[in-house]
């Protein structure tokens, strides 16, 4: 588990929750969810119970990152949204 790496990477062409989960961790400077408990030491993750979608990370500053309950990625960054495979 520990230093696990991604053996591909593709990008997202449609949103999904999953797609939109990514979004958020990887603008708070991370790959993904693994990465994130690799990195904070498997600290919980805040979501929203209606969508599932991630409300709250920490970044490595130790600043916060706050998410709406609705969508933030919206389509025409979809295409930034990096998809790994393991």
């Amino acid at each position: 588990m520990s230093g696990t790496k991604p053996n591909s990477m593709s990008r997202a062409k449609v949103w999904t929750a999953d797609v939109e989960n990514l979004f958020r961790f990887q603008q708070a400077g991370y790959r993904d969810e693994l990465e994130y408990l690799q990195v904070k030491h498997g600290a919980l993750i805040d979501k929203w119970p209606e969508t599932g979608f991630v409300r709250k990370l920490q970044r490595r500053d130790n600043t916060f990152y706050y998410y709406s309950k609705k969508r933030e990625c919206q389509d025409c960054e979809i295409h930034k949204v990096k998809v790994y495979a393991y």
